[in-house]
């Protein structure tokens, strides 16, 4: 079989997965449950604690038992999420759904990119590896935003339980889509003559992989760092516009910017890394983030947001790159998806601790001095990337 089949199965596999009119009115139905801004804390820390707890261990599983089977189940535990919450009125019902929702992702998240990079590998055409993940992750985007205008459209004519029974019906098509790929393994010639590894091993060798790749740990710790920097944007702009006074009409219309910044990032990702490589590329998107945090912290003023808009389009660019750049660099395909979700892992761990930082700040500053400290971090990190890799290579 043509592995680029499995290839366009995840295009849709993507597309269907983010096509969620439900995620643009989340809170306002979490609140017409019953739910409090605290009780909605307490659900994003059983989130965070599961995926941290669960990311390397379920990238080990599909390593062992087959990629195809964790994007199964983390597409059935989806399912099984958005179903229990049309049904949730007590903070149980929700707390349990995002326990679900927290599986979820970590079994997708090393398996997914473990999953298309063996794919493309064993059609002999990983070196296109980052165009593919940068389309992918465009098209995951055009889906999220024709999700936020519809779901927005459906929420001044319909009920709120609607919106979810349409997303449980897109991913009700994942699911179908994930079961029909065909499992791939591309061999390698670490593979050759190797005995099925027992699970600790797959942690041994991942630890050993990064202490010996100085050069991966920090082309992937700078994405983390990205990663996690442009999240407070994702996660607090409603909270920056109503400070600046904009009107809540005009809300929609910054998601989607937000959005559509992303997509130059990604298309053009595969192209930037051939011609200026990757580290003087996450340079670049690190200064480019810190400049749009710090405008938005000491700029109060509307013109800020054109700004803090070049935070998506620096992630953009930096989320393909440090994934291809990783998985360009695995020999052992059998260890892919364990040595892929310590990136996930490391980024949540550094989203974790920039967290209090960003907390402390906002609690003395508002939600200015916590923008002002995302961007004296990445300003720190791009200062401390330049002297340590000043006389290397790229």
């Amino acid at each position: 079989m043509n592995n680029m089949h499995n290839v366009r199965k995840l295009y849709l596999i993507r597309f269907f997965g983010s096509l969620i009119p439900a995620y643009v009115i989340e809170r306002l139905f979490w609140e017409s449950r019953g739910m409090t801004i605290q009780m909605v804390t307490y659900t994003e820390i059983i989130f965070a604690a599961t995926v941290v707890l669960l990311e390397v261990p379920t990238g080990m599983l599909a390593d062992r038992w087959g990629r195809k089977q964790m994007l199964l189940l983390s597409a059935c535990l989806y399912a099984a999420e958005l179903l229990l919450l049309v049904y949730a009125h007590a903070f149980w019902h929700f707390a349990l759904a995002i326990l679900l929702a927290g599986i979820s992702r970590s079994a997708s998240s090393g398996a997914e990119n473990a999953f298309l990079y063996d794919c493309m590998l064993a059609d002999g055409r990983a070196e296109n590896f980052e165009k593919v993940l940068g389309r992918i992750n465009a098209l995951d985007l055009t889906a999220a935003i024709l999700a936020a205008l519809v779901g927005g459209w459906l929420a001044g004519t319909f009920e709120l339980e609607l919106h979810y029974w349409l997303s449980v019906a897109s991913v009700l098509i994942v699911i179908v889509l994930t079961a029909t790929l065909a499992e791939v393994r591309a061999e390698t010639e670490d593979d050759e003559g190797k005995e099925r590894k027992p699970l600790l091993d797959y942690l041994r060798t991942s630890i050993r992989f990064f202490k010996t790749h100085a050069d991966v740990r920090s082309v992937v710790f700078t994405g983390m760092v990205i990663g996690s920097s442009v999240s407070f944007l994702y996660e607090f702009w409603q909270i920056y516009l109503a400070r600046l006074a904009v009107p809540v009409a005009y809300f929609g219309l910054f998601s989607a910017l937000v959005m559509l910044l992303g997509l130059p990032g990604n298309l053009l990702a595969h192209r930037l890394l051939v011609r200026y490589g990757a580290r003087p590329l996450h340079l670049a998107a690190t200064l480019l983030a810190s400049v749009g945090f710090f405008f938005a912290a000491f700029v109060h003023h509307p013109v800020s947001l054109a700004a803090m808009l070049l935070t998506s389009l620096a992630a953009g660019i930096a989320e393909p790159i440090a994934t291809g750049y990783l998985h360009h660099r695995i020999g052992d395909s059998s260890m892919r998806a364990t040595i892929d979700s310590f990136q996930s892992l490391g980024l949540n761990a550094v989203l974790a601790a920039s967290a209090i930082g960003f907390g402390l700040a906002s609690a003395h500053f508002d939600v200015f001095g916590g923008y002002g400290f995302v961007g004296a971090l990445c300003a720190a990190y791009a200062i401390w990337n330049v002297c340590s890799y000043r006389n290397k290579a790229t």
